[in-house]
């Protein structure tokens, strides 16, 4: 076990990790499996800093999209309390889109519970990882060329929700990238890239909700040390700061730019990792 000061600096760098590579189109899993490799950190079973970081990015994903989260919420009670609307004074109602965001949820729920503990024994690996990068970071390409971005978020309907949901899905294995493959599943249906990005956003939040609450009951059953809580805190906190940093970049650029830059790092850095654990 590490010294309560040596838990939290691995938890503020593992912050930092997490944060910036969460939600670009990039993968956290990948990038931690990465520093634990060439730091020698064994932390892909530690309970602590999985708690620690899932915790900061719900933080950042629910924070900087507070407004339609709470458009939702205003919708779901109007619909459950038969409130009526008027919008003549400025009231947002989308409850569709949270019945949206559930069902492109399910998949992943499903799949999660399935194969979670086959993923963390089987491929939780740099190899994979470097693969990984290499292949959907082709795929994001394809989708940024062949993608007709010219639809709008409101259009989104249930084929939609299942289709990009059913994307996230496969974001178990380590370096396919949350964010990565549900805006590139985005960019195929005709999506704006700023619009693909917003949903993509909002379709993880269930996920890593649903993910910390699971780690947080195990850390629960397990027992958590007064140290162990410090390294939390400083974790989420990290995370949380830099996860809506990354996220404002993100919206920003793309307003203007292309996801190709995410493109060249992924290929770039999945032959890397693969030329060096391979040798």
């Amino acid at each position: 076990m590490l010294e309560p000061v040596e838990d939290i600096l691995r938890a503020i760098v593992l912050g930092i990790v997490q944060g910036l590579t969460e939600f670009l189109p990039i993968s956290s899993s990948g990038h931690l499996i990465i520093t634990r490799e060439l730091f020698g950190w064994e932390f892909a079973d530690d309970l602590t800093f999985d708690v620690a970081l899932h915790i900061g990015t719900l933080i950042a994903v629910i924070t900087y999209f507070r407004a339609e989260w709470l458009s939702m919420a205003r919708g779901l009670l109007a619909r459950a309390f038969g409130i009526e609307r008027d919008r003549r004074f400025g009231e947002v109602y989308d409850e569709r889109l949270f019945f949206l965001v559930i069902a492109g949820s399910i998949p992943t729920a499903v799949v999660g519970v399935a194969l979670n503990n086959w993923v963390e024994n089987e491929v939780r690996d740099p190899l994979v990882v470097g693969a990984m990068l290499v292949l959907f970071g082709i795929v994001l390409l394809a989708a940024e060329r062949l993608g007709r971005r010219d639809r709008h978020l409101e259009s989104a309907g249930w084929r939609d929700a299942v289709i990009i949901g059913g994307a996230q899905a496969i974001t178990l294995i380590p370096g396919v990238s949350r964010s990565g493959v549900t805006i590139s599943a985005g960019l195929f249906d005709g999506f704006r890239r700023t619009d693909t990005a917003r949903l993509s956003f909002l379709l993880a939040t269930p996920a890593i909700g649903g993910a910390g609450l699971f780690k947080l009951l195990q850390a629960v059953t397990d027992g958590v040390s007064s140290s162990e809580i410090d390294a939390i805190f400083a974790g989420a906190a990290v995370s949380a700061v830099v996860g809506w940093l990354s996220i404002r970049f993100l919206m920003r650029l793309v307003q203007t730019r292309t996801y190709l830059p995410f493109v060249l790092y992924r290929l770039a850095l999945g032959l890397f990792v693969l030329v060096y654990f391979a040798t």
